[in-house]
């Protein structure tokens, strides 16, 4: 009678729990709103969803190494508790155990990731190079959300850009020689002989400052392009234009078309501050001004970006920390040299004008300075 009731007992099936995994797999998991609960994701069965999920076992002493691809806005949770958010599209490899929050116990925890506007691209899922350690080497380990350098394509793309920029700033040369000669006269810049009062009593628009404001506009839509600073953020803009960051030329030109609408739009704003502050008699010279500078500090952008393209493998950090200063020196300069010529007009000691000059030169450097360069 034992026997048999151990022969039982022995013979019952009973389902073992799964395997604790130690990276991903290729099954993901949707879930099924009608039962509540989490199902096997069939691709030729199921519809594409935006959230997917995996049990993961994690570690804070075991690295967990993981490399996707992603579009702006996919998040990564663990336990429904936001550990990684893509502001970029691009690829991304990061270490799960360095993102585990510190309320949660290392153990066997549920990933989701969660496309908002779309589906992830679940194929690009995978783990990086194996880490392990090296003699003499302690363990090797995956830095937090560092986004890989762009490919051979994309600077192949900036390199042609930059070739058309420089042959389109010689054959402006070739033409309008004189003309260039008075814009980027460094010594006539910082001088206050009475060639540079005629030069800002001039008009602003021309076929020649068209032609370089639009050189102008395509070096910083490059540079902004390379840098990855994703102005289609920007809620207002995203409404009327979805151009993916990897359609390089076509961000290029949308960067251009952009920053030549403001360039010319803010004659127009200075026009209506004046006009509100009283102050129409010096809209000409502070545009003027306002043109010339940003011209002339528009020459150093192609360098500026050939500097990013050349030493962006080796440094990237500190590549990309000086393209943004260098964005930013351009902004306040161009500011601070308008403010002199101002100043030479009428005394910014006055409260009056002081308050016109912030209306219309320090609050756009404000509000570009946090588009631009410190929020991304």
């Amino acid at each position: 009678m034992v026997v048999m009731g151990h022969r039982a007992w022995s013979s019952e099936y009973r389902q073992l729990p799964p395997a604790s995994p130690t990276a991903l797999s290729e099954d993901w998991l949707i879930h099924d709103a009608a039962r509540n609960r989490l199902i096997f994701y069939l691709p030729g069965y199921h519809q594409p969803a935006h959230v997917y999920y995996q049990w993961v076992q994690v570690e804070r002493n075991q690295p967990f190494p993981l490399s996707f691809a992603a579009q702006p806005g996919l998040s990564l949770f663990l336990d429904n508790q936001l550990i990684f958010t893509a502001r970029t599209a691009t690829t991304y490899s990061l270490d799960i155990a360095e993102l585990l929050p510190a309320q949660l116990a290392p153990g066997r925890h549920l990933l989701a990731v969660w496309q908002p506007d779309g589906s992830p691209a679940l194929a690009s899922f995978s783990g990086v190079a194996a880490l392990g350690t090296v003699a003499g080497q302690p363990e090797a380990r995956v830095g937090r959300a560092q986004p890989r350098l762009p490919g051979p394509q994309g600077q192949n793309v900036y390199l042609s850009f930059l070739l058309v920029l420089g042959l389109s700033y010689g054959a402006v040369r070739s033409t309008y020689q004189p003309g260039l000669a008075r814009i980027f006269q460094i010594e006539e810049l910082f001088g206050n002989g009475g060639d540079q009062q005629a030069f800002l009593a001039k008009p602003a628009f021309s076929l020649l400052n068209l032609l370089l404001v639009i050189l102008f506009a395509l070096s910083f839509g490059l540079l902004l392009t390379a840098i990855h600073t994703d102005l289609q953020n920007l809620p207002l803009l995203r409404r009327f234009f979805n151009v993916p960051e990897t359609a390089i030329v076509a961000r290029v030109l949308l960067y251009t078309a952009i920053i030549t609408t403001f360039v010319f739009g803010k004659f127009l704003y200075v026009g209506i501050m004046a006009y509100i502050f009283g102050l129409q008699g010096l809209v000409n010279v502070q545009y003027r001004e306002f043109l010339r500078t940003t011209l002339l500090a528009g020459l150093f952008l192609p360098l500026v970006l050939l500097l990013y393209l050349s030493l962006n493998s080796s440094y990237p950090n500190t590549v990309a920390w000086a393209a943004s200063g260098a964005i930013g020196i351009v902004l306040i300069g161009t500011v601070l040299r308008v403010a002199r010529t101002l100043h030479r007009h009428a005394s910014l000691l006055n409260l009056h004008l002081f308050a016109y000059l912030c209306a219309t030169e320090v609050l756009p450097l404000l509000v570009l300075l946090k588009l631009i360069v410190f929020t991304y």
